[in-house]
This record gives C-alpha cells, sequence and structure tokens, in this order.
C-alpha cells in the first residue's frame, strides 16, 4: 500500500477511535487531497475494517460502530498525550496534529532554551560523519570563567526534561562529557575523530535503578503510586545509561535519600540505594 495512502487510513482510524468521528472535509483539510480522494480513502477504509463505521445522517459524518476494531492504528496513550503537550506548548501547530477537538490543556513551561539552528545542524553533520570539530563553548567552570575554543568528537544526544545536551568526547579533556547546546556559541572547522562512540563506556552501558512507594504511604496510596509508575508487585526497574543516571535521579527526586523527604510529595523512593550510590560514583557524579 503506498504510503500516503496508509497514512490517511491511519488518520481516519484515530479520528475514529479518539473522537468517534469523520467525515471527507477531515481528510481534505489535513492532506490537502481532493473531495474524491477522501471519499476514495473512506471507502477503502471500510473494505479494510467492515463494520468500523456507520453513517449518521443527522449529523452527515462517519461515526464508529459499537463493534469498531482496531485495524491500522496502535493506540497509545503517550501518544495523544505527547500530542496535546506539543500543541500547548506551541511546539507543534494544532493544524499538524491529527487530533481535531483539542481538549482544554496546558503545561508547566520552562524558560525556552536558545539553541541556534546553524550551530545543531553542525553538530549533527559532525556526529554523523563521526569527526570532530571546533566549538566555541561557555562553561561554567572556574577554572575557565570565559568561552573557550575546544575541539570535540560528538556522537549522541541527550535530553535532560528541560535541556538538550551533545555527548562528546572532549580533546581538551580528554575523556566523554556532556556539552549543553545553548552554550556552544559557534561551530569552527572539522577535524579528525578523537574517540568514538563506541568507547564511551558510560553511554554504551546500563545500571537499574530500582524504584518503589514512599515507605511512609498508606497501603491504598502504594497501590496507586504503583499505579502511577507502572511498578510490578510494588517495584519496577528503570535500566538507565550511566551517562544518564544523574539527570534521571534528579528529575525523579531521588538525588539524596528519598525516604527521609516527605511522601506527601516524594511518591517514590530508590530501593537499592547503596548500588544507586555507587553507580554515581562511577560516573563520576556525587550525591
Amino acid at each position: 500500500m503506498h504510503w500516503g495512502v496508509e497514512q490517511r487510513l491511519e488518520f481516519i482510524e484515530f479520528r475514529l477511535f479518539w473522537e468517534g468521528s469523520i467525515n471527507r472535509a477531515d481528510i481534505v483539510e489535513f492532506f490537502g487531497v481532493s473531495v474524491p480522494q477522501a471519499s476514495k480513502d473512506l471507502t477503502l477504509y471500510q473494505e479494510r475494517a467492515p463494520g468500523n463505521v456507520e453513517y449518521d445522517t443527522r449529523v452527515k459524518r462517519y461515526v464508529a460502530a459499537d463493534k469498531f476494531v482496531l485495524r491500522f492504528l496502535d493506540p497509545d496513550p503517550y501518544v495523544y498525550l505527547a500530542q496535546l503537550r506539543a500543541v500547548a506548548e506551541g511546539t507543534v501547530p494544532s493544524r499538524d496534529s491529527f487530533i481535531a477537538a483539542l481538549p482544554r490543556a496546558d503545561v508547566a513551561l520552562t524558560p525556552k532554551r536558545d539553541i541556534d539552528i546553524t550551530v545543531l545542524r553542525k553538530i549533527l553533520d559532525a556526529a554523523r560523519e563521526g569527526v570532530s570539530v571546533e566549538v566555541f563553548y561557555q562553561s561554567m567552570n572556574k577554572v575557565r570563567p570565559d568561552p573557550i575554543w575546544r575541539r570535540i568528537t560528538p556522537h549522541a544526544f541527550g535530553y535532560d526534561g528541560l535541556r538538550w545536551h551533545v555527548r562528546a568526547y572532549c580533546h581538551v579533556d580528554h575523556k566523554f562529557k556532556d556539552f549543553l547546546l545553548p552554550r556552544i556559541l559557534e561551530v569552527g572547522e572539522k577535524g579528525p575523530a578523537g574517540a568514538t562512540g563506541e568507547q564511551d563506556w558510560l553511554w554504551n552501558n546500563y545500571f537499574d535503578v530500582v524504584i518503589g512507594p514512599h515507605p511512609d504511604l498508606t497501603e491504598g496510596q502504594k497501590r496507586v503510586v504503583a499505579k502511577d509508575y507502572g511498578l510490578d508487585h510494588g517495584n519496577s526497574i528503570l535500566s538507565v545509561r550511566y551517562a544518564m543516571l544523574f539527570y534521571v535521579l534528579k528529575r525523579l527526586g531521588l538525588l539524596g535519600d528519598a525516604a527521609k523527604q516527605s511522601a506527601r510529595t516524594q511518591h517514590i523512593v530508590t530501593i537499592n540505594r547503596k548500588e544507586t550510590e555507587a553507580a554515581l560514583e562511577k560516573a563520576e557524579l556525587q550525591l
């Protein structure tokens, strides 16, 4: 099946599943196809998914039948909510979302990080080619209070929930480090690679963080926390790259002894805390 047709069939099923109805105008408006093409798409959908659609003459729309069965879509609540979040944040225009009836939504905004698109393209290019590149970087190091030119060999990108950084081998400090994209002020010439991504042990190896409900919660509260965090038998294992371990623990409020914090605000704790401390030390990050 042609990719464009398949995408439109998925769109039809998305609208039927999440919103209960669709018409030709929805397809025409979103994809910019002709009315006859939209009619063909709806006919094809009914042929491929018999019994899924009924035409409601009162509202002049195709509606999901009572015995609706998914054929083209593997619905995921996180995919739906990711679209909703992207629209609420303003990173995706509402017209580009499959969602038609957008519910009222807002997100806890953080200041937008100013990432230079030219810088990002050049770093991406160097990472794809497996070469090094000079960057004019402003660190927060007391030893280097002013920005300096330094050569790095980028190989991956990380997101800590607030900021994007590039994972790269630093030719100045001779080790793999994280460089925040907004702090790369300029990008210079390419050059030979230093150590490659395959040599970045902290990036390529994982540590299992075992989390569970805060011990001070009631049994009922523990059950709902287990449901909230997808905990199996009360606990769950998060397999985290050593290079991302600090960021993950910080975002979850697990730096330090979470069990000593109020269960009202800190709902989970680290079950294997001693092992996690050792893993952080191995990653050269101290609690």
